[in-house]
């Protein structure tokens, strides 16, 4: 897969999947852009893939949930590069939290992990359709089946209504040559669990479960979500759209 002069926006790139995807997208020869809280790690993942393949990425330093900062990251995309071929919206966090704990938290998950979707592919939009780009969500397992052990209702419902998101955006940009996928991982090896305020010992038998009780005992690695963000990001999957793909050891089974 080639992605000369292809540019690729990609959100939460800081760490885990997106960094991942990042490094990835650097070594097929994209011109990266990556977004993130974290300026320090941006600049160590902007690092490797420009070592990828001699290509400057650009860094943008934005939060998500300011839509002045959504807004830069056009600005600055467009003014850097002159145009956008794929939308990576990977960033995201894990809410801890019941229906006993009150509606915040459910307020905080969808102004975090949905409305700024929205507001990015909005604004992502008219520069897809001058390139026939596409945008690749991820979700999560989340989104078809309550997470077992621990409870995560507002988050769940989160990545739920970002599937929709995908399906219903996908019948609307179709006939203008943009396609619009989701990928669902299951237990990944990052640091979701910690950041959604679990503790190292919670995340490491949160953990030694998926590798015992998932089908193929064991968990997804950043870079194998990665590869099929990249696929679906690509010339391969011409045909996909509106599409959830999950990537989760056969969690989805049990």
């Amino acid at each position: 897969m080639d992605f000369s002069n292809k540019v690729v926006i990609i959100t939460g790139a800081s760490s885990g999947i997106g960094a991942a995807a990042a490094v990835l997208f650097a070594k097929q020869s994209a011109k990266v852009v990556l977004v993130g809280r974290n300026e320090t790690k941006l600049l160590d993942i902007a690092k490797k893939c420009k070592d990828a393949k001699g290509i400057e990425p650009l860094t943008v330093r934005a939060d998500l949930t300011n839509d002045e900062d959504v807004k830069k990251i056009f600005d600055e995309t467009i003014k850097h590069f002159g145009r956008i071929d794929v939308l990576v919206n990977n960033a995201g966090i894990g809410f801890r939290g019941g229906i006993r704990d009150g509606v915040e938290i459910y307020d905080r998950a969808m102004a975090t992990n949905v409305r700024p979707v929205y507001l990015l592919t909005s604004l992502a939009t008219p520069y897809l359709v001058q390139s026939k780009g596409n945008v690749i969500n991820v979700s999560s397992v989340a989104a078809l089946k309550p997470i077992k052990d621990v409870a995560f209702l507002a988050y769940c419902m989160s990545k739920a209504a970002l599937d929709q998101f995908t399906r219903c955006v996908a019948l609307e940009l179709a006939g203008d040559g943009v396609r619009v996928n989701s990928v669902n991982p299951g237990a990944t090896k990052t640091n979701f669990a910690e950041a959604a305020g679990m503790s190292k010992e919670q995340t490491e038998k949160l953990y030694e479960s998926r590798d015992q009780n998932n089908p193929l005992r064991k968990m997804a690695k950043s870079e194998e979500v990665a590869d099929l963000i990249l696929y679906l990001a690509s010339d391969r999957a011409a045909s996909i759209t509106g599409a959830t793909f999950v990537i989760d050891n056969g969690e989805m089974l049990v």
